[in-house]
């Protein structure tokens, strides 16, 4: 099972950059990120409290997530749209931070490997808790000020609130007590600043070149 684990902050291009190399290595892609959004939308879409540790957690167990090509469902449901509003993104925290819910998404990740033989997977303790023996552990990053004007590009805003913004969240992410962001042991830190997706991308498989050399046995023979 071959698995590539990219972590790392808001912004940093995880996404964007964990599908081409998917496309480049031939494997599968897993936003883990959207399964966490999917159970605060499917959550909110039942009228259930998100702070209510065990209602959103019997939730989660309780329904089929699915996240691939064709978008993410929930029950059958799309919310592919829904998941990417303002809306789910400034409730989703307290349901990332939930223990019982991220044991349930864990559990899912790791048969989604197990089903796919391997992949690009991308979200934030994927290398550090949920693929600790990944073939590659990357963490993707970039300054907040990097990744606020890669935002406003995007979306349009004040650069300066938008990198605000991600320092504070970056601060929750590494403070929560579980599964929170941080580079992985054994992992590569990859700074993004100035660089174009492809670059990136490039990077990331001469990384993996290199690892897969140091484990060829007759590498130390110079053959």
């Amino acid at each position: 099972m071959r698995v590539v684990a990219i972590d790392g902050p808001a912004g940093a291009g995880k996404s964007t950059v964990s599908r081409l190399l998917a496309r480049s290595l031939g494997l599968a892609y897993l936003d883990t990120g959207a399964m966490y959004r999917a159970v605060t939308a499917e959550a909110m879409h039942r009228g259930i409290a998100l702070h209510d540790v065990e209602a959103v957690a019997a939730m989660s167990r309780s329904v089929s997530i699915e996240v691939g090509e064709r978008g993410v469902f929930v029950d059958g449901r799309d919310v592919s749209e829904a998941i990417r509003t303002p809306e789910i993104t400034v409730n989703v925290a307290p349901v990332a931070s939930n223990s019982a819910v991220r044991a349930d998404l864990r559990d899912r990740q790791r048969a989604w490997a197990v089903e796919h033989g391997g992949g690009v997977i991308e979200g934030r303790d994927i290398a550090s808790v949920v693929f600790p023996d990944a073939e590659l552990k990357i963490y993707l990053t970039a300054t907040p000020l990097e990744r606020a004007k890669r935002r406003a590009a995007q979306y349009g805003g004040n650069v300066e609130e938008i990198a605000a913004a991600l320092a504070e969240r970056d601060h929750r992410d590494m403070s929560r007590p579980d599964g929170k962001l941080q580079a992985a042991d054994g992992g590569h830190n990859v700074e993004t600043d100035g660089l174009s997706v492809d670059e990136i991308v490039h990077k990331i498989v001469g990384l993996l070149d290199h690892d897969e050399s140091l484990d060829d046995p007759d590498h130390e023979k110079g053959s």
